[in-house]
């Protein structure tokens, strides 16, 4: 619950930089007009943000034979964690790694590399994959939208207000408008971040829970960290601001947690993990597995 409230009060105080750009734009009418733009924003995202992503990363739907496989393994888990079943899309890129999308459950999709399937072990991707499906059950992929769609209203109303703000009757002048055009999107990134860490780390919880043990997950963030730090993902660093999406930063984020970063350190997250069940059996990693 800690976490859903400390995410509650992020939104707000994003919520609330979106309404003082407005202000300061146009006083009263502007808060309202921000309200309504952010609002428009956030509905297109809300019902485009899932095909959009999956086109950026060029990911095609899971109807080989490894991508069957795969379809089994998270319909077994969909069933396993009580929620409706997503599609499943595979990314052809060898870092391993994987993200979800969608609205809610009943409009969803999880997306695994390819590099993800060839390196793991089963159990290791059937955690990974767990991890996903909590995202999903716990509407961070809804968030998620939610908070990037306002990060990026906050970017547009800071530029108006350089432009087209009263500048003569603010009370923060020439000086104070251009600090609020540079502060107000770093802040808005940053609220972004600390929703986006907060929510990794309720999902590495659930799960754990829906695999059935939290070994398998913390061995696959040690192993995919690995890749990512030394395997570029091309669809990625073309499109860096879905990075927040995937399991691991796929752009060779720093093991430590920073101000910037969009993930928990991998260490962290793996620590943690490995304190649910201290007593769990760990099976030998088989890199490859089922995959061929």
């Amino acid at each position: 619950m800690t976490g859903y409230f400390r995410t509650a009060i992020l939104m707000a105080a994003m919520t609330a930089l979106v309404m003082g750009l407005g202000a300061l734009v146009a006083g009263g009418t502007g808060v309202v007009v921000a309200l309504l733009v952010a609002g428009a924003m956030n509905a297109f995202a809300w019902w485009n943000s899932d095909k959009m992503v999956l086109r950026m990363h060029n990911a095609r739907p899971a109807d080989t034979r490894d991508g069957l496989e795969l379809q089994r393994m998270v319909a077994d888990l969909a069933s396993r964690a009580g929620m409706p079943v997503p599609a499943v899309f595979i990314i052809d890129e060898d870092q391993p790694n994987a993200f979800a999308t969608g609205r809610n459950p009943e409009n969803a999709a999880v997306a695994a590399t390819t590099g993800l399937m060839r390196r793991l072990s089963r159990e290791e991707v059937a955690g990974v994959m767990a991890h996903e499906l909590a995202h999903i059950r716990n509407y961070d992929t809804a968030i998620m939208t939610v908070t990037a769609t306002f990060a990026g209203a906050i970017s547009m109303l800071a530029n108006f207000a350089l432009f087209f703000g009263n500048r003569r009757d603010s009370p923060l002048g020439i000086i104070g408008l251009l600090a609020m055009m540079i502060l107000a999107p770093m802040a808005a990134a940053l609220v972004q971040m600390a929703i986006s860490r907060s929510r990794e780390y309720e999902a590495d919880r659930v799960g754990a829970e829906i695999c059935g043990n939290p070994h398998w997950l913390a061995d696959a963030l040690e192993r995919i960290q690995a890749g990512a730090a030394r395997i570029d993902l091309n669809s990625a660093e073309r499109n860096p601001a879905t990075a927040h999406m995937f399991i691991i930063n796929p752009l060779h984020a720093h093991a430590h947690d920073r101000l910037f970063s969009t993930h928990p350190a991998t260490e962290n997250r793996v620590r943690a993990l490995r304190a649910m069940a201290p007593g769990a059996t760990r099976r030998p990693a088989r890199p490859g597995g089922p995959w061929g």
